[in-house]
């Protein structure tokens, strides 16, 4: 097995939710992939809430996407 070592900042140490120093490569990977989520979905509901969609039912959303789907299939 192999070691790396990384630096990271007091801020990003909280930032994570990182309770200890050594930390298995798959924690690692775990923690830095719950991180990107937590950041895409942000960014999803930021976009939604600017382009009026967060206001929509599952419905309206569900018929949207049919609209999308069915002008594709035209062109």
């Amino acid at each position: 097995m192999r070691t790396l070592n990384i630096s990271i900042s007091d801020l990003e140490f909280n930032k994570f939710g990182i309770k200890k120093n050594n930390l298995t490569f798959t924690e690692f990977v775990e923690l830095i992939s719950s991180e990107l989520m937590r950041q895409n979905l942000e960014k999803c509901v930021e976009l939604a809430e600017r382009y009026g969609l967060s206001s929509m039912t599952m419905d309206e959303i569900n018929e949207e996407v049919k609209a999308v789907r069915n002008a594709k299939k035209r062109h």
